[in-house]
């Protein structure tokens, strides 16, 4: 599932509520009193969680990153404390748990990277559309007829295995497409954190966009593979 736009960072300061100095918005704790921070408008798990904004993360480093900030984090440390440091370990908390789901999935770690690189989906192309990716046109054309057919055949009171088939069948180029948009993913991530290291502004916005044709091209073909899905449960019906 597609998570909803994240707010970007809208402030580069934020002011301690315990004891009124300026802290980067990058801070958890005030530099000044070292009281917890209230989250104020970060919009960036990236730099919440101390990373660059790259699209290959080492697994045993966020999780080391996810601990030891949820330890920091916990409720259970701030029960004695003010109310304000009780909200902000909450909060904290809530944010962290969403930042480590977001970034511990490389779909979701992309659609976070777009949304917080200010890159939109082309009018008509969001996912529901009506519009099919170019790429994806033979597919869904080839898939579209198949589907036709057997829901003509299964009315007729056709053989149900048969259909079945017809369905596994169908799927599978589908899947390939799928397998294919994985592969793609990866290497645009690559590409990514080649440029981000490079500083080439003009392959960043590029590899940005391709992942944005990519992401919903792959939001299209789980679609298409749900409408097979459904297909199978109205057989077995």
């Amino acid at each position: 599932m597609t998570p909803e736009p994240i707010p970007v960072q809208a402030v580069s300061a934020i002011e301690c509520r315990s004891c009124g100095a300026g802290a980067p918005v990058d801070e958890h704790f005030c530099p000044q009193c070292s009281r917890i921070l209230a989250l104020g408008r970060h919009g960036d798990y990236f730099t919440f969680l101390g990373l660059p904004r790259k699209l290959t993360i080492a697994a045993a480093d966020l999780e080391r990153r996810f601990r030891e900030l949820s330890r920091q984090f916990h409720p259970d440390f701030y029960y004695n404390a003010s109310q304000t440091e009780r909200l902000a370990s909450l909060e904290r908390s809530s944010y962290l748990n969403d930042a480590y789901r977001a970034l511990g999935n490389p779909v979701s770690r992309a659609e976070h990277l777009l949304a917080i690189e200010g890159v939109t989906s082309p009018p008509g192309t969001e996912p529901g559309a009506a519009q099919v990716p170019p790429a994806l046109l033979e597919e869904v054309f080839a898939l579209n007829e198949e589907l036709d057919e057997i829901r003509e055949q299964r009315e007729a009171g056709r053989d149900v295995a048969a259909l079945r088939a017809r369905l596994e069948t169908a799927r599978r180029p589908i899947e390939l497409k799928r397998e294919e948009h994985v592969r793609s993913l990866e290497s645009l991530g690559e590409r990514w954190d080649l440029a981000l290291d490079e500083g080439d502004a003009g392959e960043k916005r590029a590899v940005l966009e391709a992942l944005r044709d990519r992401l919903l091209e792959r939001n299209y073909i789980t679609n298409l593979l749900a409408t097979i899905e459904r297909e199978m449960a109205g057989l077995g019906a």
